[in-house]
C-alpha cells in the first residue's frame, strides 16, 4: 500500500483542516487506517484510527470531539477533518495503514504502511 497524505498548512487557532490519504496497491478496504504526528523533539503519537469498514473509530484524548477520521473506500482515501485547532496541534502528519484493529492502534512502531507527513502549523 502506497500512501499519500495533503492537506496540511497553516491556520490561526481556532480553525479547521481537513486532511487526506490518498492509497494505491493492495486493497485499501482491508486495512484499519489512521493517522500520527510528530512535532519538533517529540516522539510520534497516536491520533485516530478508523477499521476497514468505517464502522469503528478510536481518538486520542487530546483530539477527541475535535476531530473526526472517516474513509471512503471507493476513492481509496481516509480523512482527518480537524476543528478547534490548537497551537499544540501542530506537528508533521502522517497517515499509516496497518491490519491491527483500529481500536487497538496505540504506538507508531510496528505499523505497515506509512505515506509522507503533511505539515501543520496553528498560530496562536
Amino acid at each position: 500500500v502506497q500512501l499519500q497524505a495533503s492537506g496540511g498548512g497553516l491556520v490561526q487557532a481556532g480553525g479547521s483542516l481537513r486532511l487526506s490519504c490518498a492509497a494505491s496497491g493492495r486493497t485499501f478496504s482491508s486495512y484499519a487506517m489512521g493517522w500520527f504526528r510528530q512535532a519538533p523533539g517529540k516522539e510520534r503519537e497516536f491520533v485516530a484510527a478508523i477499521s476497514w469498514s468505517g464502522g469503528s473509530t478510536y481518538y486520542a484524548d487530546s483530539v477527541k470531539g475535535r476531530f473526526t477520521v472517516s474513509r471512503d473506500n471507493a476513492k481509496n482515501t481516509v480523512y482527518l477533518q480537524m476543528n478547534s485547532l490548537k497551537p499544540e496541534d501542530t506537528a508533521v502528519y502522517y497517515c499509516a495503514a496497518d491490519t491491527l484493529p483500529a481500536t487497538m492502534w496505540r504506538s507508531w512502531r510496528g505499523m505497515d504502511y506509512w505515506g509522507k507527513g503533511t505539515q501543520v502549523t496553528v498560530s496562536s
